[in-house]
């Protein structure tokens, strides 16, 4: 019965969270194993809030925003924009990576990351949600499986893991840290959770407990897929004292690292699991940001979006939605040859930085107000988790925006 929550989290859950997660674990063994737990129950908190928005208003979330005032509409607009060119070239990238090394004598890395683009095109341009959720359900099992596996071959310290759980931190970590609570399955695709949840067929308040199971179910799924990417890093490379290439490629290194300790074999099937995780970030994107880019149009230009016989938008068919895919697939493309611009980068960065604080506080400020129902606005537990990520994603966007190119 779950499936949407999946979705979400496999999308959030991309390359460069794996990396991240590895080169906590490389660089401080299981210390920071409480920081992956907490960003998972704060990613929770976030698309749970996400989803009873949608079931609670029968709205959707940009029509929450919209309530707000003209602002968020108009930063929500150009950051989409901006945020789909560069991010399309990076899924396909990362996507392809795996691919490269898995076949070192085929095609160049640019040739197979155009052809996941195209991949994942197709796969959501002649599909609609239930198909979608199917694709991703696949690579979520795949992914889980063979990382899992990994980790229990390398033999985890079970003793160390768990005093991990207990909050530390390591000196000069503090930044580190705030950055792996905050990452950890945390992009825009955490606002498209309402919207699956509405694809799913879940309406209206009473499905608010289903949505909630749910949620809970995707990210412990996801809570353990990531402990399992530490426990690589830490049994791995923490002992070796082995460094990974910054990126996406540093997922390339951890499978040469596995081939010299247990053979080709384990190492190939690493990178099977790299390629779902990044796929899965494909397709989840490519579907998920584009319902969100129909709903956006679709409020500006009315008429945008058909409406089914059963009085439903369907936003899969329409021509924003698959504006939007166009967009996410082949304008990035240059950018695989091209060095990305300085200011492209800085505009992708200071847009980036700011969503999930935007997300957050927004979240926030509308299911605390009469827009909801009283029975279904926030608890003061939700209040100050959103409130404390509010303010760490607030930090984490400083921090962000003083490392750019300036």
């Amino acid at each position: 019965m779950v499936g949407p929550g999946l979705v979400v989290a496999a999308t959030g859950v991309g390359a460069g969270d794996l990396v991240a997660t590895t080169v906590a674990g490389q660089r401080y063994g299981y210390t920071l194993v409480w920081a992956a737990v907490l960003g998972c129950l704060i990613k929770i908190s976030l698309a749970e809030a996400t989803g009873r928005w949608h079931l609670a208003t029968g709205t959707t979330i940009f029509d929450g925003w919209r309530s707000i005032g003209r602002w968020p509409v108009g930063y929500f607009g150009v950051y989409i924009v901006v945020w789909g060119f560069v991010y399309g070239a990076t899924a396909m990238s990362a996507s392809g990576l795996p691919l490269v090394a898995l076949f070192p004598d085929g095609p160049s890395l640019r040739t197979w990351g155009i052809l996941c683009g195209l991949l994942g095109l197709v796969s959501v341009w002649f599909n609609r949600y239930a198909v979608v959720e199917k694709l991703m359900m696949g690579l979520v099992g795949t992914m889980f499986v063979i990382v899992v596996g990994v980790a229990i071959r390398v033999t985890p310290d079970l003793g160390g893991l768990g005093a991990g759980l207990w909050p530390t931190l390591p000196h000069g970590s503090v930044l580190y840290t705030l950055g792996l609570v905050g990452g950890v399955g945390g992009t825009i695709t955490l606002a498209s959770y309402g919207y699956w949840v509405t694809a799913k067929g879940w309406r209206g308040p009473s499905w608010i407990p289903m949505m909630r199971v749910d949620n809970r179910v995707a990210y412990a799924t996801t809570g353990v897929f990531v402990l399992a990417m530490l426990i690589v890093g830490a049994e791995l490379l923490h002992a070796t004292d082995v460094a990974l290439n910054s990126g996406d490629k540093g997922l390339v290194d951890v499978g040469d690292v596995l081939s010299d300790r247990f053979g080709t074999a384990t190492a190939d099937l690493f990178l099977v699991g790299f390629f779902a995780a990044s796929f899965s970030s494909v397709i989840g994107v490519w579907h998920g940001v584009s319902l969100l880019f129909a709903d956006f149009v679709s409020r500006l230009r009315p008429g945008s979006v058909p409406v089914g016989e059963n009085g439903e938008p369907q936003a899969e068919r329409s021509w924003p939605f698959r504006a939007y895919l166009l967009w996410l697939t082949f304008p990035p493309m240059p950018l695989l040859w091209l060095d990305q611009p300085v200011g492209l980068i800085i505009t992708y960065g200071v847009l980036g930085a700011l969503f999930m604080p935007f997300l957050a506080l927004t979240l926030l400020w509308l299911l605390n107000t009469d827009r909801v129902p009283r029975s279904w606005r926030n608890g003061l537990f939700t209040n100050v988790v959103l409130f404390g990520s509010g303010v760490m994603f607030l930090v984490l966007c400083v921090r962000q925006i003083q490392d750019l190119p300036w």
